[in-house]
């Protein structure tokens, strides 16, 4: 029982975690480890400092607490504060994956499930080092405030990635496919998609043309349209970028148009997936929040210390990799809402483009890029040849208001391998997506 001082404000945060990787290089086993660990994170603030800790044990709290309570300076009017007032005080308790966690799954049958797959990467001669991994993360965090908060949810990832390297005569390419899930079921049943993933990549290491470089209409996959609006938008919208930077909060004012009318980009935390966040890590309950509404700037990301500084609400984005750090502003899953077209219907008007379909990586802030893996040639309306891009490249208020259509159809991703990196904080569990986004001109080279 943690037992909080008048004059403070306070919170505590705890984590148990478990972790399985096994993984496989060319049919060789490299690695099967599983990793329970528990940690805290405390902090204490007096109005005009913070003070941390992280421990591992979690069997003295109090002492650690009284020890940071020693440092700071009481403060008869705590909770007065700008940022304490924001403070939510959610009392509630959140259980998932009580019924699936896959801390009950025996070792063997998960290194089973991903043996079972490994041969399909080797189906065809082209293929060289294949390699395989299957991962989880399961985790109950509990949050305690000084005001009164008390929260426990749990959190579950489990997932597959496969990579190859494809050669045949002076082609190259390298393969890749991941599945991220919640329930150990989702990853089983998955031969024939994996086949087929394999099938496109070497079709596409022996079919592939060099692109033609110019501007061109693109149409983005949910993938690729997902690491656009992560990169190149979400990145822009964590508010902390603004405090000491005058220019950026200029040119952040909400309700600016800065794209599209038919562009909306939210961000909420209790997405199921991979960046599932039920209550971010000062204890706000997720909630919607809308980055861009109707191509109007709508919103930006908190925590409560920024929430306090810009003077707005708080938004459920103050989150941390884990209980060895203090929660920064970070997103959870950021997403292109849909429009009101069918794919077929998306591409009809194109004469001369291409369609993004997997990438490699992107990245962006003012500028962005995008490095695709597979792409298309989209020919009269119809898609075409496989066709080697290197990058996407552009401006991100530019090719925002250069978006002209959008698909009902929405797909929300989870990946179980990296993550977001933002200061020393790397490989935060995020998810994205969106609708198949057609965009009237790009750079492609």
């Amino acid at each position: 029982m943690i037992e909080f001082r008048d004059g403070f404000y306070a919170d505590v945060r705890t984590e148990d975690r478990s972790r399985t990787v096994i993984s496989y290089q060319a049919g060789i086993l490299e690695e099967m480890k599983s990793q329970v660990e528990r940690r805290a994170f405390l902090r204490v603030y007096d109005g005009k400092m913070w003070y941390y800790a992280s421990v591992t044990d979690l069997n003295h709290l109090q002492k650690t607490l009284d020890g940071l309570y020693a440092a700071a300076a009481p403060n008869d009017q705590i909770l007065d504060d700008p940022t304490v007032r924001r403070f939510e005080r959610n009392r509630d308790t959140v259980l998932s994956f009580a019924d699936c966690s896959v801390r009950d799954i025996p070792a063997k049958d998960k290194q089973a499930l991903l043996l079972s797959y490994l041969p399909l990467l080797s189906e065809d001669k082209c293929v060289t080092m294949p390699s395989g991994s299957y991962l989880d993360r399961s985790s109950l965090f509990h949050f305690q405030s000084s005001l009164g908060a008390d929260i426990t949810y749990d959190y579950q990832t489990c997932g597959l990635s496969f990579s190859c390297d494809m050669a045949e005569g002076e082609k190259k390419f390298s393969g890749h496919w991941q599945k991220g899930a919640t329930r150990f079921d989702e990853l089983k049943g998955l031969t024939e998609t994996i086949r087929a993933a394999m099938a496109e990549q070497t079709a596409f290491l022996r079919s592939s043309v060099p692109v033609e470089p110019g501007k061109y209409p693109v149409v983005l996959s949910p993938e690729a349209a997902g690491v656009f609006a992560h990169e190149s938008f979400g990145h822009k919208s964590e508010s902390d970028f603004m405090l000491s930077d005058e220019a950026m909060r200029d040119e952040w004012q909400l309700g600016k148009t800065v794209g599209s009318p038919i562009l909306s980009i939210a961000e909420c935390g209790s997405v199921p997936g991979c960046g599932y966040v039920p209550y971010d890590d000062e204890g706000t309950k997720a909630r919607k929040n809308y980055l861009i509404k109707n191509g109007v700037l709508a919103g930006r990301l908190h925590s409560a210390q920024t929430a306090a500084a810009l003077d707005e609400g708080l938004t459920g984005n103050a989150r941390a990799i884990d209980c060895t750090f203090e929660p920064i502003v970070r997103m959870t899953t950021t997403y292109i809402e849909g429009g009101d077209l069918d794919f077929d219907q998306l591409i009809a008007p194109i004469k001369k483009g291409y369609y993004i379909k997997t990438i490699r990586h992107g990245s962006g802030m003012s500028t962005f890029t995008i490095a695709p893996s597979l792409a298309y040639e989209i020919v009269d309306g119809k898609l075409g040849r496989p066709v080697q891009i290197s990058v996407l490249t552009g401006s991100v208020f530019e090719t925002l208001g250069l978006i002209d259509g959008l698909t009902r159809d929405v797909q929300l991703l989870s990946f179980v391998t990296g993550g977001c990196g933002k200061m020393e904080q790397m490989n935060l569990p995020v998810g994205f997506g969106g609708p198949y986004v057609r965009v009237s001109s790009m750079n492609v080279q």
